[in-house]
């Protein structure tokens, strides 16, 4: 089912200034309660939603990162109401970039965390609880492709599956050498000059799932690196990176217009349809 109307209402709500501010919400996971961040659209809904994932580098300070602020704010106002759980600040984990044995699982706790954040969502009167999708940056989209993965313990859960992924720049190699598959509509959107999680080991993920997979589709950027999508940021190194291919520790990160301008007019896309 489409959402139709979809951009007029956003246009709308922009327009008329009626989008909330974001709220923070608490959320139990195991044992963990973890701090939330909620972008939800003016009115009673029920609307779709998204469960949003951070990168390494954690949600960031007061009290949410820009690029997460800006994400949240423009798929609200397209219609989506977007949740952001703090899986590092929760566990007063600081950035988790550096840190070569993570607490923190990309592959085990975040994909707790992503179903507790579901499940509080499906709970919510608001939420349309069989459109509830999942996005991720970085080590969050790591997450996200483990999380939608064929036979992981989500697929056995008795609430609505997540309807739809987005990826944006995870590392596939690991899950690339598993055989991976999903069992969702999933989206990866990735930098050709990524040196930090190569577009390679994705595109090698892709085409080992087809045939035996949901719809996954990958778009390659020609000259993005990683980190594309967060605005004014001038293409720069960082070092001492934790699991990059280069042994070294040192990978780019930086805007690149082109790729950001395509990833925030195709996300809502795909989670509209």
């Amino acid at each position: 089912m489409r959402i139709p109307l979809l951009w007029i209402a956003a246009a709308m709500m922009l327009t008329s200034g009626c989008a909330t501010a974001a709220e923070q919400v608490e959320i139990a996971s195991g044992e963990v309660k973890l701090r939330a961040m909620l972008y939800r659209p003016a009115g009673a809904g029920p609307f779709p939603a998204i469960v949003a994932l951070h990168t390494c580098d954690g949600l960031g300070e007061a009290p949410i990162n820009a690029r997460y602020r800006e994400w949240g704010e423009r798929l609200q106002a397209a219609g989506f109401a977007v949740l952001f759980p703090d899986s590092f600040g929760s566990r007063a984990l600081a950035s988790q970039c550096r840190v070569r044995q993570r607490a923190v699982r990309a592959s085990r706790t975040r994909i707790n965390d992503a179903i507790a954040a579901r499940h509080w969502l499906q709970a919510q009167p608001w939420v349309m609880a069989d459109r509830v999708s999942l996005i991720g940056w970085s080590h969050g989209a790591t997450t996200a492709l483990w999380t939608v993965r064929r036979h992981a313990a989500a697929a056995r859960d008795k609430t609505p599956d997540f309807r739809s992924a987005v990826a944006l720049y995870p590392n596939c190699q690991r899950s690339g050498t598993l055989a991976w598959s999903t069992r969702i509509p999933t989206l990866i959107l990735i930098g050709r000059a990524d040196d930090w999680t190569p577009a390679t080991s994705c595109e090698q993920m892709i085409a080992g799932a087809r045939g035996r997979s949901a719809g996954a589709l990958i778009v390659v950027y020609p000259r993005a690196y990683h980190d594309f999508d967060v605005a004014g940021v001038a293409l720069h190194e960082r070092s001492g990176i934790a699991n990059t291919p280069n042994p070294a520790g040192r990978v780019h990160s930086g805007t690149d217009a082109d790729a950001r301008a395509d990833a925030f007019k195709r996300v809502p896309e795909w989670f509209a349809r």
